[in-house]
């Protein structure tokens, strides 16, 4: 398999292997991407690959609007990968978005990654000003030796998979909806960090994730969910809020792993979320509060070993 960042000019795979290749943001890698990559596997004698961005294109183009993010860069690379992309490229798009159609054509699809299927969207737009569309992507292909396919994310029923909904989903607190529609639960990956330690203070110690600021947290609340570190997988409670009986300020993600105990400051975790348990409350107290986490424990603990 091959990883390539940076500029594609520096890409090469061998010109005695000619690649399929799916391109899009990937924002989740969810079933319909799933089965665009399925797609791609069959196609015979050719390399399936995936490209896709170091940021999403709307946080250059269009800041305000741009989304939080499904994943890093990181595990979206891992998805792609375990999806079966032996090729995955990264472009940086704030050097992309400023050549011509044409030279993305040229650079990337011909000379990095001898394309032979480009697969993309209806709605795909690139180049300089957005003027390349699908429309010149088949008018460059047939210079440039490649097919090209034009797909739809189609769900279950006819309806469209897609990151938008995913992303209503955890705004709701629906994090079942959401891994059904990512085909697993929505993931947090982060290094541990020190905080407060109120949580050893009380007898549930957590390890504090700092979370990455363009990924998207589901809605405040307590979830049950399970933590991988270094191979290992645990049952887990994870809060994700701001801490309000202690005057918390800004949201944090807080994961107390169910009958474990040792030190996992500046280990990366994957916090999976796999149950919501409910919402955040302030409590009066920390006797009420500690009452609570117990009864949270119980109702993961039960939920997590069907």
């Amino acid at each position: 398999m091959s990883i390539f960042h940076g500029d594609p000019r520096d890409w090469r795979i061998p010109e005695a292997i000619g690649s399929a290749v799916a391109i899009g943001t990937f924002d989740g890698v969810h079933r319909g991407h799933q089965s665009v990559l399925s797609d791609l596997r069959q196609t015979p004698g050719l390399v399936p690959a995936a490209l896709t961005f170091d940021v999403h294109p709307l946080s250059l183009v269009a800041p305000d609007a741009a989304p939080g993010l499904l994943g890093t860069v990181d595990q979206r690379v891992e998805w792609l990968q375990e999806e079966g992309a032996e090729v995955v490229g990264v472009l940086p798009f704030s050097l992309v978005r400023e050549w011509s159609p044409q030279a993305f054509v040229d650079v990337v699809l011909r000379d990095a990654l001898n394309a032979r299927v480009v697969a993309v969207g209806a709605d795909f737009r690139f180049g300089y000003g957005r003027k390349g569309d699908v429309s010149f992507l088949q008018a460059a292909a047939t210079v440039a030796g490649f097919a090209v396919h034009e797909l739809d994310l189609l769900g279950e029923g006819g309806g469209k998979y897609s990151s938008t909904e995913i992303r209503r989903r955890l705004g709701a607190g629906d994090v079942a909806a959401a891994a059904e529609m990512l085909g697993r639960p929505p993931t947090v990956r982060g290094p541990v960090v020190r905080g407060e330690g109120r949580g050893r203070q009380i007898g549930i110690p957590t390890a504090n994730v700092a979370a990455d600021p363009t990924v998207l947290l589901p809605a405040i609340g307590v979830y049950a969910g399970t933590v991988l570190f270094e191979g290992e997988r645990n049952d887990a409670v994870v809060n994700v809020g701001r801490r309000p009986t202690f005057d918390g300020d800004g949201i944090t993600v807080e994961a107390h792993l169910i009958d474990w105990d040792g030190d996992l400051y500046g280990r990366q975790l994957d916090v999976a979320l796999l149950h919501r348990l409910r919402g955040e409350v302030k409590f009066d107290g920390i006797e009420s509060l500690v009452t609570q986490i117990h009864a949270d424990i119980d109702a993961a603990r039960e939920l997590l070993s069907q």
